[in-house]
């Protein structure tokens, strides 16, 4: 395989190809673990068929070499059959032609040279036995077939005529000498020997007949052979193509029923994490996969149900508390009112106990009318009741402000407090009140961890098109952990809880409120180093 991905029209079309594979896999009821066993057996039964193939192809051609053997094994004895016809010819030509080899005597055969007539057609009568005796199975060493057996026979009478001939009516005419001297004995032997030679020429052509009819089978088995090779390689290359591509088409038809089904589940949940019940998820398997849809789509139903539930509970508690908070500030301003009329000794002297009580309940009072103040607010930015009266301010004005209603607290603690404003960013677009109410709300908690000596640095400047502003102190810093729990209502870190001092609504209201602007508000504190709030007005606003 290349590195290269699949064309998208390829990919289409195996996915037409699968689909209605897919369904038929998705409406099967079986387990998934059982869908998956399936395809595995399933490819190693192609993957066992492929082997055996190939062991069936292997063993085919095992056999076509195989067969080539007897052949070979019948063409050597057929070869040495034609070449001893052929000795036969040339040993009777040498008598045939006696007074040709008298006159050129370098021509006669190595083998005949200086031998009587006699003694040649004595060779003859030798060469026709042995010609004879090698015609039967035994000397052959294998049993020939039907079609042989007749030549074969035919090549045994001859040669078995051959050697009656010369043995019987030839030989005997020499009378015990080595040559035949007389011309009327001459003359009488030519026919015999002329019937001799046609013999011989009878048993060559006979035994050439053998040898290539032998060497054209195994030429022809040959060919068959290599074409047969070729067949079957052909085959195994396209069953295993076959196999192949059913393997992967097996995978990718189980991929449509499990990995699908996956996706939507996947995409469904992320959908209900973002907070959107409107969907469903369709799962059409019926296995776990399909068991897991429903239960998404219960889950996804009883989310829905409780999250109406819980922003009406939400909406209730917040319109609750805006109009709790509304009484409770009448009430509370009057008490505030009269313990500073009494404070002040306007309708006559009070003792110092008096006064310390007057002073507990002035602080308490103020303490309690800031809560209620901010649960006020923070119900109505939650119920979406706060609408923001944007319009153009002195963000340097504004800052100035906060510094100098956190100056006489810090100045009891010890706590130094510096503003570095950006000459370019004064005027910007906003609530004037809310964005005091967050620079109020972080100096102050700046201030009030701030160790005696420590310092609170306030800065503005324009970054990227956004106002920054930041509030920065020299406090024991604040844990990576509580980095955004503090942003949330009624959290407060270890050390707002040792003081004692406040309720956890500060920041998470001056987040919403800078939110609200457009902007964004974060932390950045390591323990021991101290802390920089900061937040920012985007390019919009300012």
């Amino acid at each position: 395989m290349t590195g290269e991905q699949e064309s998208p029209v390829a990919a289409e079309g195996l996915r037409r190809i699968g689909d209605p594979l897919g369904r038929v896999v998705v409406r099967f009821s079986a387990k998934v673990r059982t869908k998956v066993l399936i395809a595995f057996v399933g490819t190693s039964l192609l993957l066992v068929a492929v082997g055996l193939l190939g062991q069936l192809v292997l063993g085919q051609s095992n056999d076509r070499v195989a067969s080539v053997g007897p052949l070979q094994e019948r063409a050597v004895e057929y070869g040495q059959l034609q070449a001893d016809a052929g000795y036969l010819r040339l040993v009777l030509a040498q008598n045939a032609g006696e007074d040709f080899y008298v006159i050129w005597p370098e021509a006669a055969p190595p083998a005949l040279r200086g031998k009587s007539a006699l003694a040649v057609d004595l060779l003859v009568v030798d060469a026709a036995r042995q010609v004879e005796a090698r015609t039967t199975a035994d000397q052959l060493g294998f049993t020939p077939p039907p079609e042989d057996r007749n030549v074969l026979r035919r090549i045994e009478d001859t040669a078995h005529e051959l050697w009656g001939l010369m043995k019987q009516e030839i030989i005997p005419l020499y009378g015990g000498a080595a040559t035949i001297e007389a011309k009327e004995t001459i003359d009488e032997t030519r026919p015999l020997r002329a019937e001799a030679e046609e013999l011989a020429s009878n048993l060559y052509t006979d035994a050439a007949k053998l040898a290539n009819r032998t060497t054209d089978e195994i030429q022809t088995l040959i060919a068959r052979n290599a074409s047969s090779f070729s067949s079957s390689r052909a085959l195994f290359i396209g069953v295993a193509a076959g196999a192949l591509v059913l393997a992967l088409l097996l995978g990718f038809v189980l991929s449509l029923s499990v990995i699908g089904p996956i996706q939507r589940i996947d995409t469904r949940l992320a959908a209900i994490a973002s907070g959107d019940f409107s969907g469903h998820v369709d799962v059409e398997n019926r296995d776990e996969l399909g068991a897991l849809g429903a239960n998404v789509n219960r889950m996804n139903e009883e989310l829905r149900r409780l999250y109406t539930e819980l922003e009406a509970v939400s909406r209730h508690k917040s319109e609750f508390l805006a109009n709790m908070s509304h009484e409770l500030r009448t009430p509370l301003n009057a008490i505030i009112g009269f313990s500073q009329v009494l404070r002040e000794e306007m309708f006559g002297k009070v003792n110092e106990k008096q006064a310390e009580y007057l002073d507990d309940i002035l602080s308490s009072g103020n303490h309690l009318l800031s809560l209620i103040n901010d649960v006020l607010d923070l119900s109505k930015v939650e119920a979406g009741q706060v609408e923001l009266e944007i319009e153009p301010f002195s963000l340097r004005d504004a800052l100035e402000r906060g510094v100098v209603m956190v100056r006489e607290r810090a100045t009891q603690d010890g706590v130094q407090v510096e503003l570095a404003a950006d000459p370019e960013v004064d005027v910007v677009e906003g609530d004037e009140r809310r964005i005091k109410q967050v620079i109020f709300n972080l100096l102050s908690n700046a201030v009030k961890f701030t160790p005696a000596g420590g310092a609170v640095d306030v800065s503005s400047s324009r970054v990227n098109g956004e106002v920054r502003i930041s509030v920065a102190d020299t406090g024991s810093g604040i844990a990576p952990e509580d980095h955004q729990r503090i942003f949330e209502e009624f959290q407060q870190t270890g050390a707002g809880l040792e003081q004692g001092e406040g309720t956890g609504l500060g920041l998470a209201l001056s987040k919403r409120l800078v939110e609200l602007h457009g902007g964004r508000i974060w932390l950045e504190s390591e323990l021991g180093k101290g802390s920089t709030f900061v937040f920012t007005l985007p390019a919009g606003s300012v």
